[in-house]
């Protein structure tokens, strides 16, 4: 059975887990959203995109 699991929802569980276990203050976990959506619409999307496609990529490969 393949679980397919979108990157956002990765990234969002994480950071609620972070924030509930205050392992990340509110203002931290603020700073690395704005981060991350500001990123996004630069031409840095591209080469980032397709390294975590590469690493997504070798994961699968690695469990078949």
């Amino acid at each position: 059975m393949a679980l397919t699991l979108s990157a956002v929802v990765l990234f969002g569980i994480l950071a609620v887990v972070l924030l509930r276990g205050r392992h990340v203050s509110l203002g931290t976990a603020l700073v690395l959203f704005l981060f991350g959506f500001f990123v996004a619409g630069t031409g840095a999307y591209k080469p980032i995109y397709n390294l975590c496609q590469a690493i997504a990529e070798a994961l699968t490969h690695l469990t078949t």
